[in-house]
């Protein structure tokens, strides 16, 4: 990986982890109500709700209620995708795109010996 400021990881570390987790909370969803005991939903629920809230002027009233997770996290793979690049300088979008998973499919390399 090319050397990037931590300060830029960081924020993209953060973009993909709430990323990763409103495409979560949806993928459970099939299998768990909202408002299950179960603690992973539950703290899915309620780590995401603020989000969803936070974005509820701006999302469409046709979306099924199951799925509003997945359309908030559509927002921040795009701002990992092209707004962050951008903002960076680089000349093509997608240059920085997703150091968190490059770094987990790196360790998965390693670790399988790929």
């Amino acid at each position: 990986m090319p050397e990037i400021h931590p300060f830029i990881l960081i924020i993209d570390y953060i973009l993909g982890v709430i990323m990763w987790t409103l495409i979560g909370r949806v993928a459970m969803n099939i299998f768990q109500r909202e408002n299950s005991e179960f603690f992973f939903m539950k703290a899915f629920v309620k780590l995401t709700n603020p989000l969803i809230r936070l974005f509820k002027p701006i999302t469409p009233s046709f979306i099924i209620g199951p799925l509003v997770p997945l359309y908030v996290a559509w927002f921040f793979y795009m701002i990992r995708f092209y707004l962050m690049p951008y903002l960076l300088g680089y000349s093509v979008m997608g240059m920085l795109s997703f150091p968190l998973e490059s770094e987990i499919a790196s360790e998965i390399y390693r670790i399988f010996g790929k």
